[in-house]
């Protein structure tokens, strides 16, 4: 997964990433413990994602400590 945020510092940055199904639901969480003020955009793993049988596509989310959820999402289709 990978997600661009300006972080500032701890006080303000991307604290996860989430996948989603086109019917909001939640397939998988990853929580970010540290900003990347430095490091935009970073990607980091997120394994074990079951995507239930079905779905064809599944979007993605950032969350920061600030704002919560961006309006920006990335919508993911599988071929």
């Amino acid at each position: 997964m990978t997600l661009e945020h300006e972080d500032t510092g701890w006080e303000h940055y991307a604290d996860k990433g989430e996948i989603y199904t086109p019917q909001n639901e939640l397939l998988a969480t990853r929580t970010l413990y540290h900003p990347h003020v430095d490091e935009q955009p970073f990607t980091r793993s997120l394994s074990g994602v079951q995507i239930p049988k079905g779905v064809n596509k599944v979007i993605i989310k950032g969350h920061d400590l600030v704002h919560g959820y961006s309006d920006d999402v990335f919508v993911y289709e599988f071929k």
